[in-house]
């Protein structure tokens, strides 16, 4: 009995924040509050952004030669800025159950990868200065990492 009882105030609380039933006393699309400030409560109004959001490298960033190793861990990118001079070998290696990709979506060289699974990798020579944005495919919003390639 005390199980049902908790799902009971668990969907009483569940309504309470959904606002179902709740009366049009709001604001509609367009129409402004007392400060004469417009508001809107139109779902058209709400906007999910998908897009990556790269890193930039900043002064502290360590400018990096030789292999530099990018791990593909808890569907995240570490690390996901790094500088490297040019000449040097990127590789990336997946340490997540599922698979990854290494795409570039700018950059003076183009990376595709294609899907690689747990425990594989891939890499690259990055000889080309310029900065170059990446994703996985798979998880763009969450995987997506920038190299900086300094000539």
């Amino acid at each position: 009995m005390r199980a049902a009882t908790s799902w009971g105030a668990l969907a009483g609380v569940v309504l309470a924040l959904c606002g179902c039933g709740s009366s049009s006393s709001g604001t509609t699309s367009g129409t402004t509050s007392g400060g004469g400030a417009k508001t809107s409560t139109s779902p058209a109004s709400v906007h999910i952004d998908t897009s990556p959001r790269f890193a930039a490298p900043t002064a502290a960033t360590p400018l990096q030669s030789g292999v530099v190793q990018i791990a593909y861990r808890d569907i995240a990118i570490f690390p996901d800025v790094v500088r490297v001079k040019a000449g040097s070998t990127v590789k990336w290696t997946n340490y997540d159950p599922v698979e990854h990709n290494v795409t570039s979506v700018n950059g003076p060289q183009r990376l595709r990868s294609g899907n690689f699974g747990q425990g594989h990798s891939y890499q690259v020579v990055l000889s080309r200065p310029g900065t170059v944005h990446y994703v996985s495919t798979t998880q763009p919003t969450t995987m997506n990492g920038t190299i900086e390639v300094v000539g």
